[in-house]
């Protein structure tokens, strides 16, 4: 029987960890540091629409890793900073009576486009996922989940490109968990379309009015959508969906706010950010391609400047990131 090995405790992770748990479905969620001390030892408080539930988690620290089985997956929900250590990390573990980690199926839960070349490194079989998940940590042993009726939207594919019978099966376990899953032969596309949308992410860690902010996220979209499509990439759009997602929504009063995603967490949290991975692909693809894009750097620099000097969201304007550039 397939059994999930969840690498990461964070929102993403964590929730995923509670809705197998719920469903039925084998996993072991692998964090480290107080938020999987803390779930091991309390459960994780789990906040859905409607309801906030404790939930006993099979969860266990990095520093004592499961044994590993031959029918196991792998689903890696760290941050895109974090892929290079992790995947080192779980590539060349012992797989209980066969090989190496190495051979084991892993996916990809990650924004942006690097996670899946730094896997391919060491793990022949990559399944690439791209995730719409309303969903807030920044709560030690708390994850809140806004989305309703379903968790998130989940669109996975063979890395690079191709479908299998572990991709279908992936999917039917996250459709049996809650999420709206389907998988994509095309799936570059797709993590492609994701991107254009997370590289407005950095506008939420500066002040400015909702039309400043606004005018700043449509500029570093159009400005990533011209470089992605300089890149070479075909970006999927929302009609090409095969499953119907028109009756998913953000729950009010769910506990999830607007101007709060996952960037905004990081820096919360005072954790390292992932904008590198995001304007900062924005900005490497833009010099590889010959393509300028001088507002998603401004935005990776004022970003840095933040964190280099533990600042909270808000305590830069989006003038200063002009500035800045």
């Amino acid at each position: 029987m397939t059994r999930y090995i969840i690498i990461g405790a964070g929102a993403v992770g964590a929730s995923l960890a509670a809705e197998f748990e719920t469903h039925d479905i084998p996993y072991v969620l692998v964090g480290r540091g107080a938020q999987i001390a803390h779930i091991a030892a309390h459960g994780l408080s789990y906040r859905r629409p409607r309801e906030t539930r404790v939930v006993q988690l099979n969860a266990v620290d990095t520093a004592t890793p499961p044994v590993l089985k031959p029918d196991d997956i792998l689903i890696l929900t760290v941050k895109a900073q974090d892929v290079e250590a992790a995947t080192d990390f779980w590539a060349w573990r012992d797989v209980d009576g066969a090989g190496l980690a190495s051979d084991l199926p892993l996916v990809t839960l990650q924004n942006g486009l690097a996670a899946e070349d730094i896997a391919l490194r060491r793990f022949h079989r990559v399944y690439a996922a791209s995730i719409l998940i309303p969903a807030r940590y920044t709560v030690t042993g708390e994850v809140v989940v806004g989305g309703e009726p379903n968790l998130g939207i989940v669109t996975l594919g063979r890395y690079p490109h191709g479908l299998d019978d572990t991709a279908s099966a992936v999917v039917s376990d996250l459709t049996k968990a809650g999420y709206l899953a389907e998988a994509r032969a095309d799936i570059r596309r797709w993590k492609a379309a994701k991107l254009q949308h997370n590289a407005t992410n950095a506008v939420e860690l500066f002040a400015g009015t909702p039309e400043v902010r606004a005018k700043a996220a449509a500029e570093l979209a159009e400005e990533a959508r011209t470089v992605l499509k300089a890149a070479g990439y075909d970006l999927a759009a929302p009609s090409e969906r095969a499953i119907d997602i028109s009756g998913w929504r953000v729950a009010e009063d769910s506990g999830i706010e607007r101007g709060q995603q996952s960037t905004w967490q990081s820096f919360v949290r005072g954790t390292s950010s992932e904008v590198d991975y995001l304007n900062g692909e924005i900005v490497r693809l833009g010099r590889l391609h010959g393509v300028a894009a001088p507002l998603n750097a401004a935005f990776q620099r004022a970003a840095a400047k933040l964190a280099r000097d533990r600042g909270k969201p808000g305590s830069l304007s989006i003038e200063d990131v002009g500035r800045l550039a």
